[in-house]
């Protein structure tokens, strides 16, 4: 065995949490993650958010906006128990950046506030957990607020995150007044005097007695219900002991039968103590969760938290830095050790690990090894990208990545000067390696650089992030909707005759041509360049191989309609008579002339501009179905249908595109944040403003 693995093993697995902060954008979740490194330790000065002295927030927009842009990994220590923990943002456009953190984690702390309760966001990341399984507790914040109730807030958890709250504490005080709590499973008061840092244990104040005892039989009946061992007790003995009700509570958080929550004011420094207590006490080690799963040869394959087995992590976050390429890694099994060789899964190659880093936010610590349970980040490896598998190269594996959303929101980037280009192409680059969220395309037809992520801030700070880390300077505008051109009357017999002759070789051909719409495609929708060539012409007087030239000259007029331009699409193009010369006929002169004779046709024809849409389906809040219906309206939508389901309207509509820059914005303003969209092309329609004869301007 290692040498240094001794000392990594001073910290059993058993006695490691690898956790996250949830919550709702200005829930306190950076503030809390503060207050728990000032009390464990790890610092010694308390970070403030409006200050811009946070570690977690760290990044110089996150201290400009004051929020959580970016997940930032810590490390701590309480009660002999490692705490490996992750902030993660509470803003919708960085929801991806919180799926890729929970993918990685066995345990997350879900904080609310007090006055607020359920908030949109903290309702969505709830949900993201649910789909990885991450066991929560949950802490009511800000209960030192006017308007901040424990029991409001809870019910709020009751009611839209539909788990079974058990509440093991009671508010000492309340608004302003609120200094401490009661310990429901231990039956103690905790206080922490103003001024002070330290918690103050004693018993239960006389004058809450009484409701303690109330709330206390409450949440021993609350854990009977869900827990079979509680309830033998309970029925037994008419009460749970201290002992066998923390029992339960661990087994029901674990389960996700059960959230216990706790409360306090991370901003005044109460409740952190009994909150990491809970942490510790109900929150799962690796060794409690299930086994990771991963697949080898075409069958799947279980690793579990083991330092001796081979060696298995996943990629969760690629970060460039001044100093080097970062990427933070969960280990699930095995130890690694720096200068070693890791086999990436998602390139296929192996890397050496140059050196291993113990991340507190911006800061690292050296590590000599990183066994199974740890989170931490490693120097050297070149190619690897969130969700790619590092694995022993003798014992191959492929964990399941974590999802990413498909991007919603768009936005056109050029570089001011030409000179800059290539380094705007490279800065592009290398943002989308460190968030796969966003999506950089060359938009054939604009022939824009079209950005493309989660939300117009989620662009507006990865541009930002372009300007200050690359020094370019960026221009950003909508891109341009590619429009497209169709034939909705066409013309027959339409004559064209093309003669050159300048002194040298001449030119000639003779076409008469039908020109049609074609009909549509199932499923196209004008999407794809449609457009069909044949020939009626008998007894050779057109050959063949000037059919085909004529066939290239139609396809070359397609490029640009009459109408504005836009390439053409839809049309059926038929040869029914033509006439050669002897001499002067050729491919060349024939191909021209499918050109001209089809521009021209198309000016006779009656055309009609097309958008492109998409189909969109919008999920609100029942009671924002009205507003968010006129906006669909007002933005051109043609809705379909709409299903209900618990406390939620799912809308689904077709919108063409255009409409839908800055439609997200619009939506969370609509629905105070609850609402949420998902849009996939669907093809091109008649737009409304559009020439409906063939004499339209170019």
């Amino acid at each position: 065995m290692r040498t240094d693995l001794h000392r990594h093993l001073d910290t059993p697995l058993a006695a490691v949490r690898n956790l996250g902060i949830l919550a709702h954008v200005d829930a306190g979740k950076t503030t809390l993650t503060e207050r728990i490194l000032y009390l464990t330790g790890s610092t010694h000065k308390r970070g403030e958010v409006h200050d811009g002295t946070t570690v977690t927030d760290f990044d110089p927009q996150e201290r400009d906006r004051g929020i959580t842009i970016f997940a930032a990994a810590v490390s701590c220590t309480w009660d002999a128990h490692r705490i490996n923990l992750i902030d993660t943002p509470g803003h919708v456009d960085f929801s991806d950046e919180v799926a890729r953190s929970l993918r990685v984690l066995d345990g997350a702390v879900a904080v609310f506030d007090a006055v607020a309760g359920v908030e949109p966001q903290s309702e969505a990341v709830w949900r993201q957990a649910d789909r990885y399984g991450v066991p929560r507790i949950a802490f009511v914040n800000k209960l030192d607020r006017a308007g901040a109730d424990l029991d409001t807030a809870v019910e709020s958890i009751r009611e839209r995150l539909h788990p079974a709250p058990l509440v093991v504490q009671l508010p000492i005080g309340s608004e302003a007044g609120f200094t401490g709590v009661v310990d429901l499973p231990r039956m103690r008061s905790l206080v922490w005097p103003e001024g002070r840092d330290t918690v103050e244990e004693g018993p239960v104040p006389e004058a809450l007695r009484d409701a303690a005892e109330g709330r206390r039989r409450q949440l021993e009946e609350a854990v009977a219900e869900l827990h079979p061992g509680a309830l033998e007790e309970f029925c037994a003995e008419g009460t749970l002991s201290a002992r066998t009700l923390t029992a339960a509570l661990r087994d029901l958080t674990r389960s996700g039968d059960g959230v216990v929550v706790l409360c306090g004011s991370a901003y005044r420094n109460r409740g952190i103590e009994p909150l990491l207590d809970a942490v510790v006490a109900y929150l799962p080690s690796p060794l409690d969760v299930p086994a990771v799963r991963g697949t080898r040869d075409g069958g799947e394959q279980e690793r579990f938290a083991d330092p001796a087995a081979p060696f298995a992590a996943l990629v969760f976050k690629v970060n460039g830095t001044a100093t080097g390429r970062l990427t933070y890694l969960r280990v699930y099994s095995g130890t690694i050790g720096k200068g070693e060789t890791v086999w990436d899964s998602g390139t296929g190659r192996t890397e050496r690990v140059g050196r291993i880093l113990r991340v507190q936010a911006d800061r690292h610590a050296p590590l000599e090894l990183a066994v199974a349970g740890d989170i931490v980040a490693v120097v050297g490896l070149k190619s690897a990208r969130a969700g790619s598998t590092l694995c022993a190269p003798g014992a191959p594996l492929v964990l399941e990545p974590p999802t990413v959303a498909d991007p919603v929101v768009s936005v056109a980037v050029e570089a001011v000067g030409s000179a800059e280009a290539e380094q705007l192409v490279s800065a592009l680059t290398r943002l989308v390696e460190e968030d796969p969220s966003l999506v950089v395309r060359n938009d054939p037809e604009t022939g824009q650089l079209v950005l493309s992520g989660m939300g117009e801030l989620h662009l507006e700070v990865a541009v930002e992030k372009i300007r200050l880390a690359h020094g370019l300077d960026v221009r950003v505008g909508r891109p341009r909707v590619a429009y497209r051109e169709t034939v909705v009357r066409g013309v027959s017999g339409l004559v064209h005759r093309h003669v050159k002759q300048d002194g040298g070789a001449g030119e000639f051909a003779h076409v008469v041509l039908d020109v049609q719409p074609l009909e549509d495609v199932p499923g196209d929708g004008g999407g794809a360049t449609r457009f069909e060539f044949r020939s009626t012409v008998v007894g050779g007087r057109v050959p063949q191989e000037y059919v085909r030239a004529l066939e290239a000259g139609c396809r070359d007029a397609l490029a640009d309609g009459p109408l504005g331009g836009h390439p053409v699409t839809g049309v059926r193009v038929v040869l029914t008579d033509g006439a050669t010369h002897p001499k002067d006929s050729s491919e060349r002169a024939f191909r021209t002339a499918g050109r001209f004779a089809l521009r021209e046709a198309l000016r006779a024809c009656a055309m009609v501009l097309l958008e492109p849409v998409a189909d969109v389906t919008v999920t609100v809040p029942d009671d924002a179905v009205g507003g968010v219906l006129g906006d669909l309206a007002a933005r051109r939508g043609q809705v379909s249908g709409s299903v209900a389901r618990a406390g939620v309207v799912v809308i689904s509509a077709t919108v063409p595109l255009v409409e839908l820059f800055g439609y997200a914005t619009r939506l969370r303003s609509r629905t105070r944040g609850r609402g949420v969209f998902t849009a996939r092309p669907a093809g091109y329609a008649p737009a409304p403003s559009t020439a409906s004869t063939g004499t339209a301007a170019r």
